[in-house]
């Protein structure tokens, strides 16, 4: 285009005006902390240099507030993700509980029972993509530090939390956390998909008094057992954060535990969190009564390692002023709490948080992959793999020829969530799936009851809609009509027919509003309790009901007005009630299960009532509703195959003569396809136990000892016949193992196996390693491997001579000891090779020296001592009363004289030294007086007579005394 001759005379002046005018301002450098070429070390430095110090504190709450002046937002550490995204607590609503309706998969203890690390490896990266998923939906509600895996040691199948865990073996345990976390994590060498936190350090396995329960266990256990779940997965790099528990070990509060700052950042290798559990921090000053004060409760736990305090829910305040009076009162340091923060700060820079756009692979990631159908047919072969054939008699499994079968039992047609599982977007039941496949017949197998009020003649009556439970109608009609589900230990649940609704306390009324028993006090827990005069009374059993401000009042009433109330501090004072049975339950199952091929009986348990956070089990046996049904339903056909849906170890099956038990975890939204899967032979029950099934509870140990030497719990030191051992389960096809071959190659055992399938399909076997040493078995590999018929495989194993280490008391650290270890394969810890012997080098095995200070915590033997902390800050002593006593073996003595040992006791007491017996000849007795507090100590000391050999030394007391170290010299 031509310009005219007045536009050509203007652009020369045009050009002149802009070149002499000022330039527009550049934009200004982001501040280091955002560079992300800068080591993260380095822009922690600059971001905490521009923090004010109230802002600083800040960040130790578990709401780290949003510091918009630097545009930074805000961070919550804590998403539940066990099992898949739970749920989290929202920030912008009060801490309101925010249920996911993410992907749904079996929980922990199904997960574990694959044995299947690179299966568990997909499981948490489904779960850390659609964490990502849910953050991009909701930044503040969905935090990506997540608050699993659970690695407590399944010692005790009473635990309440049983099903959050994975095994009673640490190696078992390590390798699947190993596998989950780093799942979660992703594999970007620079940014975390998210960021896993092991839960719960340490020795926590109870729920009854949790907050104030000490877990007194000796050091070879603590080191051996209890650690190694937790050491394990840190030391692969597959957590970013710890979370302490509870309780106390040996005396003191885990939340101030020494280790936070301690053993666990030794042990990882690069930085990670430590965050409290929720309330925990409080605890040191309320229920624990281990510190006067807030600030002194926070200072010390922030001296300890903790980072993150999750306290008093959404509300902040209250821990940032305790943290200013600790600094005002000299009890931290501002580089304390810069410390902390630098821990907080590594997880959210690794996050990607302070990155530019497109930098992070994993900021990519949308909702789309919220229940997607690659993770809905994950979490399907997760719940296929996990399945466990208990027993199968007379090749009663799989059931390929049944056209007509029967599907009965409580757990049938429903599938519960448990406190650690999201919303199930969807919900495949045993009966559902096997409807699929065959015709079905089905009842739940449970009582339909009226209950009448005998004094008057009116039934209980449930409205229409959900509201308060009445008694007014004089005959039994639905409205009447009330489902009574059995789950063992007296408790029930009762649906009302009128609405399919349970019956829930409130407001001293009960009503019928519930789809299932769910909260944190389950208030769908009644019972019928049986009168000598053949009456009933209704009782509440709430998990509330325990709690000091609920009252005494546990029974129901019917009022003058029919007005239904939990208003009777007894039986004696609560109406009496006539059960009338409607429907029975049992016969309608056996109606169904006539002349089916096959009738399949789905029971097991109700995760919010059979056990969970805050509540353990008082007994492992099953319903005897359920158990019942099984027996009528296996005499009305003898081909019944019973599906045990729990999640933990339950007993009596020896005395159940059923041919075929198959065990599924509650496996999330796909557990009826595994269930059908399964049993109809479209895949091969590969899953394996992960704890000893003991055949009755007759025998266990108080859940709170936690020397599982002396109660001999676990496969490493049971002594008795299991119902199923260790690492049992059963396979559609058979399997040949060869005699092992062992050899020490270079710094490591090897084993090599031959495993045929010597049936005639395909099969799924997980072979398993074991060694012994000193008569304790422990799982050290194994491999799950899946054969071809009269396919052989040699699997192949190689076991660090490093990892033989165990503790030595007598050095007080881990040792290699010289000498022949004990190697055997096999397909479970009972059904095992003949061993193979092999020589392993190491350290001498030397007497003890006495003479040398010994920390009284390093015994070989004890009687009626517990552990306590000899300092709130560090330390363990040995708590004794009158007439306990420890013992150190094979002492080498020289004639020592004189016996010197630093104690304390409240009142005056003897410590007297033995030989060979705890009632040996006396070398000597010290007197000790009264210190006048458990944490002043002093030395004592007393003659001895001279003795030369080796011999055993026994300590015993007549008085309460504690013992940190002591001497012969």
């Amino acid at each position: 285009m031509r310009l005219s001759p007045f536009r050509r005379a203007l652009v020369p002046v045009v050009t002149a005006t802009l070149l002499l005018a000022p330039s527009p301002a550049l934009a200004a450098p982001p501040p280091p902390f955002r560079d992300p070429a800068l080591p993260v070390a380095a822009r922690i430095d600059d971001l905490l240099s521009r923090l004010t110090p109230d802002e600083k504190i800040s960040l130790l709450h578990q709401y780290q507030p949003a510091i918009p002046r630097l545009g930074i937002g805000v961070f919550k550490t804590g998403t539940e993700a066990l099992h898949g995204v739970a749920w989290s607590t929202d920030y912008d609503n009060n801490g309101a509980v925010v249920k996911a309706d993410g992907t749904v998969f079996p929980q922990a203890i199904g997960l574990a029972s694959t044995w299947d690390p690179a299966l568990v490896k997909q499981v948490g990266s489904a779960v850390g993509q659609e964490a990502r998923g849910f953050n991009a939906r909701n930044p503040t509600l969905w935090g990506l530090n997540l608050w699993a895996p659970v690695v407590n040691l399944l010692r005790d199948p009473r635990w309440g939390r049983n099903e959050e865990g994975y095994s009673e073996d640490p190696h078992l345990t390590g390798a699947l956390a190993t596998a989950y976390g780093r799942g979660i994590q992703g594999d970007d060498p620079r940014y975390l998909q998210a960021a896993p936190t092991l839960k719960h350090y340490l020795a926590y396995n109870n729920e009854v008094t949790r907050d104030t329960s000490n877990s007194s266990v000796p050091p070879k256990i603590l080191h051996d057992y209890d650690e190694q779940a937790f050491k394990i997965p840190l030391e692969a790099g597959a957590a970013n954060a710890v979370m302490p528990s509870y309780n106390l070990v040996n005396g003191r509060p885990n939340t101030v535990s020494p280790d936070l700052g301690g053993a666990l950042r030794k042990w990882a290798p690069q930085d990670i969190a430590v965050v409290s559990d929720a309330g925990a921090p409080s605890n040191l000053v309320n229920s624990e009564k281990y510190y006067a004060t807030k600030a002194e409760a926070d200072a010390a736990a922030i001296k300890a390692g903790l980072d993150s305090f999750t306290d008093n829910d959404t509300n902040g305040s209250i821990t940032v002023a305790a943290v200013k009076e600790a600094l005002e009162r000299g009890l931290l340091t501002m580089a304390d709490v810069e410390k902390a923060d630098r821990h907080l700060l590594s997880l959210r820079f690794r996050l990607g948080e302070f990155d530019p756009p497109g930098r992070n692979p994993y900021a990519k990631i949308t909702p789309a992959v919220i229940n997607s159908p690659a993770h809905q047919a994950l979490a399907r072969k997760a719940a296929d793999e996990q399945v466990v054939l208990l027993r199968n008699n007379g090749n009663a499994l799989p059931l390929a020829a049944a056209k007509k079968v029967a599907v009965v039992g409580p757990l049938s047609d429903t599938l519960y969530e448990d406190w650690y599982s999201g919303a199930m977007p969807y919900r495949v039941t045993p009966k559902q799936a096997i409807a699929e496949r065959a015709a079905v017949t089905s009842s739940e197998g449970v009582d339909r009851v009226a209950l009448k009020d005998l004094a008057t003649g009116r039934y209980l009556t449930a409205p229409a809609t959900a509201g308060k439970v009445t008694a007014g109608a004089t005959t039994a009609g639905t409205a009447e009509s009330f489902d009574v589900y059995d789950w063992g230990a007296g408790k029930n649940t009762l649906r009302a027919a009128a609405n399919g609704k349970f019956l829930s306390y409130s407001g001293g009324a009960l009503v019928n509003d519930a789809d299932q028993p769910s909260g944190w006090f389950v208030q769908q827990q009644l019972k019928l309790d049986p009168q000598p005069d053949g009456s009933y009374v209704l009782e509440y059993a709430g998990n509330e009901v325990t709690e000091p401000w609920f009252g005494p009042n546990r029974f129901a009433v019917v009022g003058a007005d029919g007005a239904l109330t939990i208003s009777a501090p007894d039986a004696a004072h609560a109406t009496k009630f006539g059960r009338e049975v409607l429907r029975s339950g049992i016969a309608e199952a056996v109606d169904a299960a006539r002349g089916a091929d096959t009738a399949v009986v789905v029971v097991g348990s109700m995760p919010f009532i059979n056990g969970r956070e805050a509540n353990d089990r008082t007994s492992t046996e099953l319903a005897p509703a359920q158990r019942a049904l099984i027996e009528a339903v296996a005499k009305a056909n003898p081909h019944t195959v019973v599906v045990v849906e729990n999640s933990y170890p339950t007993t009596g099956w020896d005395t159940l003569s059923v041919p075929g038990i198959v065990w599924t975890s509650h496996a999330g939204q796909e557990t009826g396809h595994a269930v059908a899967d399964v049993l109809f032979g479209d895949v091969d029950p590969g899953g394996r136990l992960t704890q000893t099934w003991y055949a009755s509870d007759e025998g266990l140990p108080s859940i709170l000892d936690y020397d599982i030497s002396k109660t001999g719990m676990t496969y490493q030191y049971y002594r008795g016949k299991p119902l199923y051992p260790f690492g049992y389960g059963l396979s559609y096809t058979s399997f040949r193992y060869g005699t092992p071959r062992a050899s020490l190659a270079g710094s490591a055992v090897r084993v090599s196996v031959d495993v045929t399938n010597t049936g005639t399909r395909s099969g799924t076997d997980v072979v398993q390693l074991y060694s012994k040493d000193s008569g304790v078995q422990r799982l050290r590999d194994f491999e799950r491997v899946t054969l071809s018929p009269h396919q052989t495989r040699t699997i192949q194993f190689s076991v660090p001579v490093a990892d033989l280490a165990a503790w030595d008391v007598s050095r007080g650290r881990s040792v290699v000891a010289a000498g022949v270890r004990e190697f055997s394969v096999g397909r479970n810890a009972v059904d095992l090779s003949a061993a193979q012997r092999v020589y392993v080098p190491g350290e001498r095995t030397l007497p003890r020296d006495l003479s040398r200070t010994t920390p009284a915590e390093n015994f070989d033997d004890y009687s009626g001592v517990s552990l306590t902390d000899t300092a709130k800050t560090s330390g363990t002593s040995v708590a004794a009363v009158a007439g306990s006593w420890v013992s150190y073996r094979d002492v080498a003595l020289n004639g020592p004289a004189r016996f010197s040992a630093s104690l304390s006791t409240v009142e005056p007491a003897r410590v007297t030294v033995r030989l060979d017996s705890p009632t040996g000849p006396v070398l000597g007795t010290a007197q000790v007086p009264s210190t006048g507090d458990r944490y002043a100590y002093t030395t004592v000391t007393a003659a001895l007579a001279e003795v030369t050999g080796r011999h055993d030394v026994y300590l015993t007391f007549d008085g309460p005394v504690n013992l940190a170290t002591f001497s012969l010299r």
